[in-house]
């Protein structure tokens, strides 16, 4: 197994860098060393409990194109088991026995939702198709909001109302993925507990480890790699409803431009959609777009990123530290949040960082590329009583790092009965390259 000793060379990162909350990202040199690998997480698996579970695997795709559709959400009705499909489309949900007789309600923006008995679904793989919401909407007959502001503004009001107003146990499923290019050389997985605060609540949310694992192919890494810092709070601090100060708020509304544009449907309900922009461009500024429920003005979905075409900004925002002949700057960074409902009222349900890196060195004929993408999708939920659960030292701090934290890759049926994210094809096979190169060694 290996260790790694980090040297110097720190990033900062997040949707709230703007308002100086900690750092996230780091750069370090690295020198391997040969070493004990952390055990505690999967000593954890160890005492498992195992249940009856059947695992139902397949994909969602375009109905008339066949392209796959990523990002999708699937829910097991009458519970509050869900996933959604990885970017090719693919997903794997492991159901109790007690709910097979149960069925899936399919859905994604601008498509028409399914609902799908699970005594329907082939034994092997199974493809879903979703036909494209054609309807017309008019927003003469339909919507009633008139400015777009002033809809954003109800949407900020009511996010204490239209959300889990209980305090809530999560269980979620965090990926996060280091490439250089377009290879692989980086991954940590993780099922996570979230002790998940009413958005009125001016408590934090909190974040325990119940199962981790990480597979990284070091020599791809070379001496200078870029590293997340804050694993499962990346996703987690760009849910707009709880943390809404980090982008916008009540406050700081008016520093932002909002329009309307072609309004669509989720779940067969109608969404207006709002383009929104900082208007002070001469720093590094964010503009997107909200998807707002048109009967409740709740925010069911955000996409937004972060313009660093001013490079020497975006390095000020992002670069704590690094080499005196390095220049390190982020090129693309972008966010997504999904809300999902249960019993008339909304919450975080999905999270995604995707975030680029460009690093030029003096004397040098290329540069490097790394690419780092986090992920997070809540799996299961419960209500709870509200009262801050026990320290224990399976706790993780807003400062983690997963790569350094976990080590190893565990068999097939590591991950037992909890629903993660199915690995797309690229990620499972560098997995395989990289335990390959490790049973040589």
């Amino acid at each position: 197994m290996i260790e790694l000793k980090i040297i110097a060379m720190k990033l900062l990162y997040h949707p709230l860098i703007k308002n100086g909350t900690f750092s996230l990202l780091f750069l370090a040199v690295l020198f391997v060393f040969p070493s004990a690998a952390h055990s505690y997480y999967f000593q954890q698996n160890k005492n498992a409990t195992n249940f009856e579970y059947t695992d139902v695997k397949g994909e969602v795709v375009d109905a008339k194109s066949g392209d796959a559709i990523s990002s999708a959400q699937l829910t097991v009705e009458g519970s509050n088991i869900s996933t959604v499909t990885n970017s090719e489309g693919e997903f794997i949900l492991k159901i109790p026995s007690d709910l097979m007789n149960s069925r899936v309600t399919v859905s994604f923006l601008g498509y028409q939702s399914k609902s799908i008995s699970l005594n329907s679904f082939n034994s092997e793989f199974t493809t879903i198709t979703l036909e494209e919401s054609i309807e017309v909407l008019s927003e003469v007959s339909i919507f009633t909001a008139k400015d777009a502001k002033n809809l954003v503004a109800s949407m900020l009001d009511k996010r204490g109302t239209n959300y889990f107003e209980s305090p809530t146990k999560m269980t979620a499923f965090y990926r996060e993925i280091i490439k250089k290019r377009r290879t692989n050389v980086s991954l940590s997985e993780a099922v996570v507990e979230i002790y998940k605060q009413p958005n009125g609540n001016s408590k934090k949310d909190l974040v325990s480890v119940f199962k981790a694992r990480k597979s990284t192919d070091y020599d791809r890494l070379d001496t200078l790699a870029l590293k997340l810092r804050g694993g499962p709070f990346n996703t987690l601090y760009i849910d707009m409803m709880k943390y809404s100060e980090f982008v916008f708020n009540s406050d700081n509304i008016s520093e932002y431009k909002f329009n309307f544009s072609q309004p669509t449907k989720l779940n067969d309900r109608y969404v207006y959609v709002v383009d929104f922009e900082e208007v002070d461009k001469l720093l590094p500024w964010y503009y997107g777009k909200l998807f707002i429920d048109v009967e409740t003005h709740s925010l069911l979905k955000a996409a937004y990123k972060l313009n660093v075409d001013d490079k020497e900004s975006a390095a000020k925002m992002f670069v704590k530290r690094k080499p005196n002949k390095a220049t390190v700057y982020p090129i693309d960074v972008n966010y997504e949040i999904d809300y999902l409902q249960s019993g008339g009222k909304w919450y975080y349900g999905y999270g995604n960082a995707l975030l680029e890196f460009k690093i030029d060195w003096d004397k040098r004929l290329f540069n490097s590329r790394y690419t780092l993408n986090s992920e997070m999708v809540v799996t299961n939920w419960e209500t709870y009583n509200g009262e801050n659960p026990k320290v224990s030292q399976d706790f993780i701090r807003p400062s983690v790092v997963m790569v350094d934290d976990i080590s190893g890759f565990a068999d097939d049926n590591f991950w037992g009965n909890n629903n993660i994210i199915e690995p797309e094809k690229s990620i499972q096979n560098a997995i395989e390259k990289i335990q390959r190169q490790l049973k040589k060694e």
